[in-house]
């Protein structure tokens, strides 16, 4: 596989031993890429890694160790941009039927997975153990893998290509929570709007004219009450359940969230916009004479705020990260010679 690669890029491969002799001047400054194809291994950790090479890189130490990687061991952390809820944190995670992991954290605008490890690959059946493994491998193959979280959602998830939410590809990764967009976007909402609802599952329901950001513009109440707890001014948590609606919460109606408005603050003609924070969703609302909110349509300039929210939004992607895992006979490390290209690092 090696020599394939070399050959068809036009590289030449040195034997190791007589590449990690050779400590001229000239040959330090090659790139020494170390391979571990063909080393076997040291395991079970009887003697040191066979290969240790040390070098040095922008002033930095390096050290490579050729050894085995017990795979029963490794795991990946899934990162999923998404605000859709996938599931609660620590349900399981399946493939194929069987387990292979477990929902961690969530972040921000992003979900995440924790898979494979010893539990799932030896510490279960032969078909748990065999599937995980098969799953890891497609992963780390950037192969599209199916997957599916108990109380949960349904995935697709290939590595760097945007992931699927019961059977709905993800567009964008949030610009921001609800508080950060209207602090993003506020001097731009700034009159064309009375007030400004951006939904969000985390801090949800961020009202502008109780925002910091409303009141460095000298914008007044606008009389609107919001479901869910209040934080901090123009912050609230809670305002509906995790979902697959707007921003994340399982609404529909992003007016659900509004408990109504104050008659001795509010006006007929105030002007109410409601968006996520991706711009996927968004709504223009009028007062009545009976301050009772109409759909009404939005302005071209709103509407263009809008858009520049989701211009402003990465595309949602699926990231693996591998956490590998070497033998302890990498703990012998210090106790033999290193070879290196580089000479003050011969002994590192």
């Amino acid at each position: 596989m090696l020599r394939q690669a070399t050959q068809q890029q036009d590289v030449a491969t040195v034997e190791f031993g007589n590449a990690a002799t050779d400590t001229s001047p000239e040959s330090t400054n090659e790139a020494l890429f170390v391979t571990g194809i063909g080393t076997s291994s040291a395991y079970p950790d009887y003697k040191p890694a066979p290969f240790i090479v040390a070098s040095k890189l922008d002033d930095v130490d390096m050290v490579t160790v050729v050894t085995e990687g017990i795979f029963s061991y490794c795991s990946f952390k899934v990162k999923i941009d998404t605000d859709r809820f996938l599931g609660p944190e620590q349900s399981n995670v399946r493939c194929r039927g069987e387990i292979v992991g477990h929902v961690s954290a969530a972040e921000y605008g992003s979900q995440t997975l924790s898979l494979g490890s010893v539990h799932h690959l030896t510490g279960g059946s032969k078909k748990e153990g065999r599937v995980t493994c098969d799953m890891m491998l497609a992963l780390g193959n950037k192969e599209a893998v199916e997957l599916s979280i108990d109380g949960g959602a349904s995935l697709v998830i290939r590595a760097g290509a945007a992931p699927i939410v019961d059977g709905v590809e993800e567009q964008r990764m949030r610009v921001g929570c609800g508080s950060a967009t209207i602090g993003i976007f506020a001097k731009q909402w700034f009159g064309h709007v009375d007030e400004v609802v951006v939904v969000d599952d985390h801090i949800t329901g961020v009202l502008m004219t109780e925002h910091q950001a409303g009141r460095c513009l000298g914008m007044t109440g606008s009389g609107l009450k919001i479901r869910g707890r209040k934080s901090t001014p123009g912050r609230y948590f809670q305002v509906a359940n995790p979902g697959t609606g707007w921003g994340g919460p399982d609404i529909q109606d992003p007016f659900s969230i509004v408990e109504g408005f104050d008659p001795g603050v509010a006006k007929p003609g105030m002007r109410l916009l409601m968006v996520s924070t991706t711009g996927e969703h968004a709504q223009w609302y009028e007062l009545d004479d009976d301050l009772v909110p109409q759909v009404a349509a939005m302005p071209d300039a709103v509407h263009s705020i809008v858009e520049r929210i989701g211009e402003n939004c990465e595309p949602s992607l699926a990231t693996v990260l591998s956490a590998a895992r070497a033998v302890v006979c990498v703990r012998a490390l210090r106790k033999i010679p290193c070879c290196s290209r580089a000479r003050s690092n011969a002994n590192s």
